[in-house]
């Protein structure tokens, strides 16, 4: 048996879809989705995704990162699957219900609204997610927000400089975040334009990262460095955020796909 699967990306965050609603598709495991990702002897993505069909929505997505871990959100896939759907989506996934729409300059996402609990991050004890009084080197005094997975905010003068290689894997495997976290490093370049650096939980440095886009963003409008309508400029690209009156999360960037194959599940270890 060959399946197909469509190769997709974000501003350079790149995913391989794969749609059970219209194809025969074998049980998704952490060790087929990561033997998939793997960049040598896979197809190569950040991220795995698979379409199914939903009760309460158009269609589920379900994420896997390159290490083939499940995760709950991830924005440039909304937006990729939203181009793919070709029309406006309501998405299940683990972190909430999702709405894709075409818009000018891409697709728009409504990604829900943001939170701040400690323990819906989750933090592994109570502590204030406006500003945690906890470091790591030259990284201090960051910010959290959930937008449907956890995000630590650090703002720094020149994110450029910082070493995410090393600091990325350190903060995310904390035990402070028993889910782990993905760590975004900002600089506020005025109050409406940010640049970010973000590590994946999973994944690593990636090119771009629309939930890590949006939780920047909220953290900036939180701590009043910037306005509610914010450019993000990632390594892949700009994203537009807005924190609407009604307090939910607009995400609008581009997406793009990359082509289309096949592949044989008995390659990777699975059943067909």
């Amino acid at each position: 048996m060959r399946v197909p699967f469509v190769k997709m990306h974000g501003l350079g965050n790149d995913f391989i879809v794969l749609d059970a609603r219209a194809d025969a598709v074998p049980a998704m495991t952490n060790r087929l989705a990561a033997a998939l990702a793997d960049r040598k002897t896979g197809i190569g993505c950040d991220q795995l995704i698979l379409l199914e069909p939903s009760a309460s929505a158009d269609f589920r997505m379900r994420i896997f990162n390159a290490d083939g871990g499940e995760v709950e959100a991830c924005g440039n896939a909304t937006r990729a699957v939203g181009l793919l759907h070709g029309g406006p989506a309501r998405i299940e996934t683990l972190g909430g219900l999702l709405r894709a729409d075409p818009a000018e300059g891409g697709i728009a996402v409504d990604m829900g609204e943001p939170r701040f609990e400690w323990d819906q991050i989750p933090l592994a004890y109570a502590m204030d997610t406006h500003t945690l009084p906890v470091g790591w080197d030259l990284l201090d005094a960051p910010t959290c927000v959930n937008v449907g997975n956890p995000h630590v905010i650090f703002f720094v003068p020149d994110c450029a400089a910082v070493a995410l290689d090393r600091l990325g894997p350190e903060i995310e495997h904390d035990p402070l975040f028993p889910q782990r976290v993905n760590v975004n490093v900002a600089t506020v370049l005025d109050r409406t334009h940010l640049r970010l650096r973000v590590w994946e939980r999973g994944v690593g440095e990636t090119r771009a990262c629309g939930t890590g886009a949006c939780a920047t963003a909220i953290g900036a409008m939180r701590r009043g460095l910037a306005e509610r309508r914010v450019t993000i400029s990632l390594t892949g690209g700009d994203l537009t955020i807005d924190w609407t009156a009604e307090g939910r999360i607009l995400m609008t960037g581009p997406a793009a796909e990359s082509f289309r194959g096949t592949f044989d599940p008995a390659d990777y270890g699975a059943a067909g």
